[in-house]
């Protein structure tokens, strides 16, 4: 199993970028795809992007395609997120997933193991 550790969170201003990390415990990394999640305040979790362990197929919720990305170096153990022209929407905390193995990228029930979360806020 995996112990995804989010970190890089923090208070940006509308238009500029920002990068999250996730490290993740444990020898079979590589074997897991990743996924990041994220909850506004008084809103369900709702999907970011995701990526497969070997890091060549990516998928990211079509509102956000292009101004994120999800990446991943396996030889840290570190998933990564790009977020460029942040806007006030973007405020949430920020969660890190593993998926064992399930091709379900974009449900919440397909990752087994999650990360306490980082806050972005965005201010406008």
């Amino acid at each position: 199993q995996v112990q995804p550790v989010e970190s890089g969170g923090g208070l940006v201003q509308a238009g500029d970028s920002l990068r999250l990390s996730c490290a993740a415990s444990g020898r079979t990394f590589s074997s897991y795809a990743m996924g990041w999640f994220r909850q506004a305040p008084g809103k369900e979790r709702e999907f970011v992007a995701a990526i497969s362990g070997g890091g060549f197929r990516t998928y990211y919720a079509s509102a956000l395609k292009g101004r994120f990305t999800i990446s991943r170096d396996n030889a840290k153990n570190t998933v990564y997120l790009q977020m460029n022209s942040l806007k006030s929407e973007d405020t949430a905390v920020y969660y890190c997933a593993a998926n064992p193995g399930s091709s379900n990228w974009y449900e919440e029930v397909a990752y087994d193991y999650w990360g306490q979360g980082t806050q972005v806020t965005v201010s406008s």
